[in-house]
């Protein structure tokens, strides 16, 4: 496990969560697109986009409002020949209900 990775506490992925927001530790050339999707793309939630550099010294927020049981994002960048590397990816969510309501 790499330093500063959070293990699961036992989450069998059934809890619907509230994701706020994403953190990256991004550099690279060009632009990024990012979306949140929920399971068989049933909902999908467009982030502002981010726009890299070769080098710096902050790790851009994107505000996020997504409700679901799981979700994965995608990353995708605008132009061929687009370069990047992520360092980190840190997504911020909590726990708001442990089943569907009835």
């Amino acid at each position: 496990m790499s330093l500063g990775a959070v293990r699961s506490q036992g989450s069998s992925g059934e809890d619907i969560v509230h994701i706020t927001g994403i953190r990256f530790r991004v550099v690279g050339s060009g632009s990024l697109r990012l979306r949140l999707i929920s399971m068989d793309s049933i909902e999908t939630q467009t982030l502002v986009a981010l726009t890299m550099s070769a080098a710096t010294n902050i790790q851009p927020f994107r505000l996020a409002n997504f409700n679901q049981q799981r979700a994965q994002l995608e990353i995708t960048t605008t132009a061929i020949n687009e370069t990047f590397r992520i360092n980190r990816i840190i997504v911020f969510a909590k726990p708001i209900f442990t089943m569907h309501p009835a």
